[in-house]
């Protein structure tokens, strides 16, 4: 993907990508009128429903009548008519489900990929909502059909109302109120307070969600990854972040305990032990090699319900015509640093090339492409990723 960071555009209110990250992106909000002119919704309120039903997408059910919080999780089979009020669907992921919507999310690729999680969208009918609430993420509040008012705070008060199924603020102070038409668009950084009630039937928000990753996972998993590689290099096995194998790893030996005195204490562990199990633990070194491995593979593990589908008929890229594009597929994640790709929470076994990297920037390249700047092995490992379906061939 290439765009000008540094020139204005009409997704930000013609603010440039570079100023909005540095002055807005984790700073505070940002309200965009006709982000996206004449908008029209991507998706149909009748196929939005469709997604709710299936079991492998996620999805929830919020009503609040007389008052009471209510919360279903999908599949939800029926609906209420729009004259019924104060409900509201939620649709989790949706760009895994749709092109469309998927090829919607492209647009905010001035962010990292490694921060993007999903495309929520949302069915209200009037005065549905999910209640004052705060989220832990950045998003894109995008208003797809009808009206919806937005209230929000920066309070620092984010106290919850105890008992109920949703996280609803029990002292949520309004600080800023607007309501959005078709083509508006609320960015909120996280921790910031936000309401958002139905003004009208048939009321449709598309959430573009980026992930918060908390320290502590990230040390976890860090710690995971340097577990697994002291495993795979030291015959123990192998684990989620083994391979391929990072030098450096190898812990030999056994623990001796010659010339140990005799003990009345034999239930005690012996001091010498721990000693000695702590020197060769400190011979582990955490490193860059170590967190990139566990960040790549973490940031492209698939969505649980991700399901591909694999090549119906052997296809070879020689064959095809030059301009074919060859694109991942909506589901597919592809991360990279330095010389080393990530895809589907692999580590891919051969350095990143030029090749690879404009696929995993652009999501796309031609079978000339493939054909003409691959070796033996990229060539091979693309032809692969078709036949398990992580890479298609455009229609």
């Amino acid at each position: 993907m290439s765009i000008s960071l540094q020139q204005p555009i009409d997704l930000l209110g013609q603010i440039s990508p570079e100023k909005f990250m540095k002055e807005y992106w984790q700073r505070k909000p940002l309200l965009i009128r006709q982000a996206i002119k004449n908008f029209t919704l991507p998706i149909s309120i009748a196929d939005l429903k469709n997604l709710a039903k299936r079991e492998d997408v996620e999805s929830r059910f919020i009503t609040r009548y007389e008052g009471e919080w209510k919360l279903k999780k999908g599949p939800i089979a029926r609906t209420p008519s729009m004259k019924q009020n104060d409900w509201t669907l939620l649709v989790q992921s949706v760009d895994l489900h749709h092109d469309t919507v998927s090829e919607m999310a492209q647009q905010f690729r001035f962010i990292p990929d490694a921060r993007f999680d999903d495309v929520m969208i949302s069915l209200a009918a009037k005065g549905g909502g999910v209640g004052p609430h705060f989220d832990t993420y950045d998003v894109f509040l995008l208003q797809g059909h009808g009206q919806r008012r937005w209230r929000i705070s920066q309070q620092k008060d984010q106290t919850l109302i105890p008992g109920l199924p949703c996280r609803i603020l029990e002292n949520f102070q309004v600080e800023q109120e607007w309501v959005l038409e078709p083509g508006d668009m609320l960015y909120l950084p996280p921790h910031c307070a936000h309401d958002g009630i139905a003004e009208t039937p048939d009321c449709v928000t598309i959430s573009f969600g980026f992930r918060t990753l908390s320290m502590a996972n990230m040390v976890r998993g860090i710690l995971e990854t340097a577990a697994d590689q002291v495993s795979i290099n030291s015959g123990l096995g192998s684990g989620v972040y083994s391979e391929p194998a990072i030098k450096g790893f190898s812990i030999n030996g056994y623990y001796h305990d010659k010339g140990a005195p005799a003990t009345n204490h034999p239930a005690e562990l012996p001091e010498q032990m721990i000693t000695k199990a702590l020197q060769a633990a400190q011979k582990v070194q955490l490193s860059e090699a170590l967190a990139t491995r566990f960040l790549g593979c973490w940031l492209t593990e698939p969505n649980l319900l991700s399901q591909f589908e694999f090549a119906e008929e052997e296809i070879n890229i020689e064959d095809l015509p030059e301009n074919t594009l060859i694109k991942t597929d909506r589901k597919t994640r592809l991360l990279y640093r330095q010389k080393q790709l990530f895809i589907n929470g692999e580590a891919v076994s051969i350095p990143l090339n030029p090749l690879l990297k404009k696929l995993a920037d652009n999501r796309v390249i031609t079978a000339g492409e493939a054909t003409k700047k691959s070796d033996e092995t990229t060539f091979e490992l693309l032809h692969r990723w078709i036949d398990d379906g992580w890479l298609v061939i455009a229609s």
